[in-house]
């Protein structure tokens, strides 16, 4: 019986311990862009631009 006791006073710790990192993420700006970054690689991507060459090579090809 005095082992559940253990338990659950192990498991409150822990679980503060997550909410007390959870809330830090969020005060510390973690999840503010959550949106672009998984959508900026649908982006066209501009080609660089190289003054040596004047061709430029199809990475698809």
């Amino acid at each position: 019986m005095n082992v559940i006791f253990l338990l659950i006073a192990a498991s409150t710790v822990v679980a503060v311990l997550f909410l007390a990192a959870f809330t830090w993420a969020v005060r510390s700006g973690q999840f503010d862009d959550d949106r672009s970054p998984a959508v900026r690689i649908l982006g066209d991507a501009k080609p660089a631009v190289n003054s040596t060459t004047t061709t430029t090579t199809n990475p698809n090809a």
